[in-house]
């Protein structure tokens, strides 16, 4: 990877709390890293496209450029980062198609680990679904909110007992993570997702493996679809104002003509004396 990319928000300064300077084990140093850049990237601190320059990441958290290079190799194995040869490492863009895929993925997924967590759970493991359901609907901040919504999915696929499957499960939320703080920007759409919550939670109390099913299907269909539409419409726009902005060129045909001469495809109009002597 080049270290040579320019522009690394964080060049030239002050610490911050969301980039802590490593005091780590070297071999834990490299996930510190990445965890801090990921969660600086679903914050939109690091927004996309921005350049991640290993030499002033690296300065940041006084490592070496190796931890550094296995990080920003993990978050482009994760979508979270782009590395291009000769150009280095930027923060991967978003993407209208990745997002509604993610969510594709997740309601296959998650259906099929809630199929097989609801027979297994138990009083305690529902009463803690039910407490995490309440804190994610009561979070009103994007970034903790992403993190309890994670917490209450994660609770109702836990007793399955599928450790492979919910390891995958949990990988599809870090993708979409910064995917799911756009839903801010509808304030209507945060409350109908904490009702659809509310109801999916109803059903694995009673024990309805297939209402549960289709309710959490719908859920992540449907957020998937939002941010989709969202995403398009976004792109549709500011390629219209792009286009508005860049001058237009004049229509006809260029003038070749060279002052005093006459065009070939005109007449020349000859002087009369009479024109001459009055």
């Amino acid at each position: 990877m080049n270290s040579a990319t320019d522009g690394f928000p964080l060049e030239g300064a002050p610490r911050v709390p969301f980039l802590p300077t490593a005091g780590a084990p070297r071999s834990s140093a490299s996930r510190m890293i990445a965890d801090a850049l990921r969660s600086a990237i679903v914050d939109g601190t690091l927004a996309p496209g921005a350049p991640l320059r290993q030499d002033a990441i690296a300065r940041h958290f006084s490592v070496s450029a190796i931890p550094v290079r296995e990080a920003l190799r993990q978050l482009e194995s994760e979508g979270w980062a782009k590395v291009e040869v000769h150009k280095g490492a930027t923060v991967a863009p978003l993407s209208a198609d990745e997002a509604r895929e993610i969510y594709e993925i997740r309601s296959a997924l998650e259906s099929l680990a809630l199929g097989l967590a609801i027979p297994k759970h138990s009083a305690a493991s529902l009463r803690e679904v039910t407490k995490l359901c309440k804190a994610a609907e009561r979070e009103p901040d994007p970034s903790l909110y992403v993190a309890r919504n994670e917490a209450f999915h994660t609770s109702l696929y836990a007793p399955a007992g599928r450790p492979q499957l919910c390891e995958m499960i949990t990988n599809l939320h870090r993708r979409g993570e910064r995917y799911l703080r756009l839903k801010f920007g509808f304030p209507e759409y945060k409350g109908e997702s904490d009702h659809e919550h509310v109801a999916l939670l109803d059903a694995v109390r009673r024990r309805d493996i297939a209402a549960a099913q289709a309710l959490v299907a719908a859920h992540l269909i449907g957020t998937g679809e939002l941010i989709y539409r969202f995403l398009t419409e976004r792109a549709t726009t500011e390629a219209e104002s792009a286009s508005a902005r860049k001058p237009r060129a004049k229509r006809g045909r260029l003038s070749t003509r060279i002052p005093g001469s006459t065009p070939a495809d005109e007449p020349a109009t000859r002087t009369q004396p009479s024109d001459i002597d009055g």
